[in-house]
């Protein structure tokens, strides 16, 4: 079975994916992968060889599901219109708590399943509430991570 080194996210994770019986990916194919998030949409980028693996420090794994269909494609651009209304949402919340907070970064992982924020602060700041009222108002699991500058301008380099 064949591994191929797989980036997902917006914080664009490298991973190492099997995939499912004897299916052959080249690079550039757009797939829907299962990670420790549950399922992604990502890219892949080579066949994890030996030289490939020693160069990577501890990557994450998981298992290539397909290659990304046209109901795929129909999905990923109706959580890209959704992401909008996540930001908004949350800058709202925000708000309204008066947390020491900004928003980065949005994103809704395929399917549905959860919605990750990513942020900056200076200090710790106890999102709690912040994440139940989200909850409520976007019908899923969230979650909130704290970044950093580089991640951030990582993030706002796209």
């Amino acid at each position: 079975m064949p591994k191929y080194v797989v980036r997902y996210g917006v914080m664009r994770h490298l991973g190492v994916f099997s995939s499912r019986g004897r299916e052959r990916y080249a690079r550039g194919h757009r797939v829907i992968a299962r990670t420790g998030r549950g399922q992604e949409a990502g890219e892949v980028l080579c066949e994890a060889t030996e030289h490939v693996l020693s160069q990577m420090d501890d990557p994450r794994t998981g298992q290539i599901l397909r290659r990304v269909s046209a109901d795929d494609d129909v999905e990923l651009s109706h959580i890209v219109n959704q992401v909008a209304n996540d930001w908004a949402a949350c800058e709202q919340r925000i708000g309204e708590l008066e947390l020491d907070m900004k928003v980065v970064d949005v994103e809704r992982v395929y399917g549905g399943e959860r919605v990750v924020g990513f942020y900056l602060a200076d200090d710790r700041v106890d999102f709690r509430e912040l994440v139940k009222l989200l909850a409520k108002d976007l019908q899923t699991r969230v979650e909130m991570r704290h970044i950093g500058v580089r991640d951030a301008a990582k993030l706002l380099a796209d």
